[in-house]
């Protein structure tokens, strides 16, 4: 009885190095047909990226370029107007003060640069 066991785990460790083997070979990669094979193949830990591919990084690239250098631009366009919308604040609310002292009727300040008022 003893020597059944023995033989039972024989055939299922056999059956178990085959399956491993089928499977290695049907999960390996297999290169493609129409693709032509590469001259040199990669080093291990290198990656290769197809020229198509840079080209489109370098397209993308100089776009973000682009479009920083306009957000930039847009930035300091933003701030000189800021700059400039706290002035018109300034100078309503000192022509205000002036008006009240003369006894005047004060301008109504307008409800877009009230956001801008310093006070």
């Amino acid at each position: 009885m003893g020597g059944d066991g023995t033989v039972l785990g024989v055939v299922i460790a056999g059956v178990s190095v085959i399956g491993s083997v089928l499977v290695a070979r049907i999960s390996t990669p297999r290169p493609a047909s129409d693709r032509p094979e590469p001259e040199e193949a990669p080093r291990e830990g290198e990656l290769r990226v197809s020229p198509a591919i840079w080209e489109r990084f370098a397209v993308l690239e100089a776009k973000v370029d682009h479009l920083t250098a306009i957000v930039e631009e847009q930035k300091e366009k933003v701030g000189r107007l800021d700059r400039l919308l706290r002035t018109a604040m300034r100078i309503i609310r000192r022509a205000n003060r002036r008006l009240v002292a003369a006894r005047e009727v004060p301008e109504e300040i307008p409800r877009e640069l009230i956001p801008y008022s310093i006070d």
